[in-house]
C-alpha cells in the first residue's frame, strides 16, 4: 500500500506532518492509498481518534482525499502550471495567433502617465502606513461600477484579475470545496482552482455565457462558488446578455450562500453593455483588470464586493504584499483621466477583425464563435491534428486543451493583430486543417 515509506508519529500533528513530508518529497505518489485509520492506529500504537484527526488535517490542507469505504488517497498534484505547457512553440516565419495578447498598436503610451505619477510621488511620497488604494483611482473606478449597475461595495486593488480571484477564493473556501467554472474557460482559472486544493465543476458555455441549467446542477451538487466572465470570455468571446443574466440571477437566488466571482474581462475593449449578476448572493466579488485595454505589464485590477469579503481580502493582502504600487495606481489614474484609450474605437477594431474572420470561415463551411473581445473559438474533431497542420501552413493557434475540461475539442485564434489581407489566408488554412465543409461548430 505504501511501498517503502513508513508513516510515523504519536500525535495527530506528527502523523499529518509525516504524510505531508512524504508527499512533498515524492515518496507517496498521487492516488496512493493510505492505510485505514484503525490499521494505522494499531501500527503506531495510538488511539484511532488520533489518526482520524491527522487525516482530517490532511484533507483540510488538500493533501489527501477520502471516498467513503474506498479509503483515503493522496490527492493529485495541483495543476499549477499544467495548462501553460499546453502551447505551441512558434518557429521563425510562423505567424503567432495563439498568444492571447492585445494589439500593441491599440495600447496607450505610458511614458507621460508614469512621468506625471513620478512627479506626484516626489511631492507626495507614499510611505508605510499609507492607504493601499489611491483615492482618485477608487473614485473613478467606483463611478464606473455604479454606472454599470454593479452593487455598492468597497474598492481594493490587486495584481491583476487572477490575483483577485485567488484571494477571494482563498478567504472563503477550504480545500476540497467545489467551484463551478466555465468550460471552455480561462486556462489560468482552471489551473488555479485545483492549485488551491479546490475541485472544479465544469459548466457549459454558449454565446451568452454559462448555461443556467448547468449552473443549477453544479450548485445542487454542492459547488460552493461560481466564477463567471461577463464579457469577452476567454476563449469563446461569450457575453452575458440581459436575458441570460436574469436566468442566472434566478438560479443564484435559489442558492444565496454561493460565492459569486465575476470577471469583467472585456473592460474597455468591448462595446456590449454589462449585465452584472452581483447582489443576489450573500458573498460576491467583481473584478476589472486594465490588462487588455491599457497593457498587461501594468498588473493592476480593481476589485469590489460585499463588505465582509473585501475586508478579508484586504486583511490578507496587508500580511503579504501590502499594496499594489501607488505609483502604478497614479499612472492608471492619469491614463483614465486623459482618456488615453478610446474604448469604442478599440472595441470596433477588434470587432471588425473578429467578425471578418468568422464570416470568412462561414463561407468555407466552418462555424466559429466570437461574440466579443479578441478571440475566435472553433470546434474541431481533432485539435492536435488541426494545430499541427496549421503550424505547418504557417499559422500558430492555441490548442483547446488549454481551455477545456469536458467540453468538445477546439482551437482558439487571437485576432488582435490580424490584418485584412491575412484573414482570407487564415480562413483557407483553417478550413483545410479542420476538414472544410460539414465541420461541427459551437461548443456546448
Amino acid at each position: 500500500m505504501l511501498g517503502e515509506y513508513t508513516i510515523a508519529g504519536r500525535g495527530a500533528a506528527e502523523i499529518a506532518a509525516s504524510v505531508e513530508r512524504a508527499v512533498g518529497a515524492g515518496e507517496l505518489e498521487p492516488g496512493q492509498l493510505l492505510p485505514p485509520m484503525r490499521e494505522l492506529a494499531a501500527r503506531l500504537g495510538v488511539n484511532p481518534n488520533t489518526v482520524a484527526a491527522a487525516y482530517r488535517t490532511l484533507r483540510e490542507r488538500g493533501v489527501i482525499e477520502t471516498a467513503g469505504r474506498r479509503g483515503s488517497r493522496v490527492r493529485p498534484r495541483p495543476a499549477t502550471t499544467g495548462r501553460e505547457y499546453i502551447r505551441v512553440e512558434v518557429p521563425d516565419g510562423v505567424r503567432d495567433l495563439a498568444d492571447g495578447n492585445p494589439d500593441p498598436a491599440l495600447l496607450p503610451p505610458l511614458a507621460a502617465a508614469f512621468a506625471a505619477a513620478g512627479e506626484q510621488g516626489d511631492r507626495e511620497p507614499v510611505l508605510y502606513g499609507a492607504g493601499p488604494v489611491e483615492p482618485e483611482l477608487a473614485r473613478i473606478a467606483r463611478a464606473d461600477l455604479d454606472a454599470d449597475g454593479v452593487p455598492d461595495g468597497p474598492v481594493a486593488v490587486t495584481f491583476g484579475s487572477l490575483d483577485a480571484i485567488e484571494r477571494v477564493l482563498a478567504v472563503h473556501l477550504k480545500p476540497g470545496d467545489a467551484v463551478a467554472v466555465e468550460d471552455p474557460g480561462w486556462g489560468s482559472v482552471l489551473d488555479l482552482v485545483p492549485a488551491l486544493g479546490l475541485r472544479t465543476v465544469p459548466v457549459g458555455v454558449d454565446d451568452e455565457g454559462p448555461l443556467p441549467e448547468d449552473v443549477r446542477q453544479a450548485l445542487e451538487a454542492g459547488a460552493r462558488a461560481l466564477i463567471v466572465t461577463d464579457r469577452a470570455q476567454n476563449p469563446t468571446g461569450a457575453v452575458v446578455g440581459a436575458d441570460r443574466a436574469r436566468a442566472l440571477r434566478a438560479v443564484l437566488g435559489e442558492y444565496p450562500e454561493t460565492l459569486l466571482v465575476e470577471d469583467d474581462h472585456g473592460y474597455r475593449i468591448v462595446d456590449q453593455p454589462l449585465h452584472p449578476l452581483a447582489g443576489v448572493t450573500r458573498s460576491w466579488a467583481f473584478v476589472r483588470s486594465v490588462a487588455k485595454a491599457y497593457g498587461p505589464d501594468l498588473r493592476l485590477a480593481v476589485l469590489t464586493g460585499d463588505a465582509a469579503t473585501l475586508d478579508r481580502v484586504r486583511g490578507r493582502q496587508r500580511l503579504g504584499p501590502g499594496w499594489v504600487s501607488r505609483l502604478v495606481q497614479r499612472a492608471v489614474v492619469r491614463l483614465w483621466a486623459d482618456g488615453s484609450v478610446d474604448a469604442p474605437a478599440v472595441a470596433a477594431a477588434y470587432g471588425r477583425r473578429r467578425d471578418a474572420l468568422i464570416r470568412a470561415l462561414a463561407r468555407r463551411g466552418v462555424q466559429a464563435r466570437g461574440a466579443s473581445g479578441m478571440n475566435v473559438w472553433i470546434r474541431v474533431p481533432d485539435e492536435t491534428g488541426a494545430v499541427a497542420r496549421l503550424l505547418h501552413a504557417g499559422w500558430a493557434v492555441a490548442p483547446g486543451a488549454r481551455f477545456r475540461m469536458s467540453a468538445p475539442q477546439g482551437i482558439r485564434i487571437t485576432v488582435s493583430t490580424l490584418t485584412e489581407e491575412e484573414i482570407e489566408e487564415v480562413a483557407d488554412a483553417v478550413a483545410s486543417a479542420v476538414g472544410g465543409p460539414g465541420v461541427a461548430g459551437g461548443y456546448v
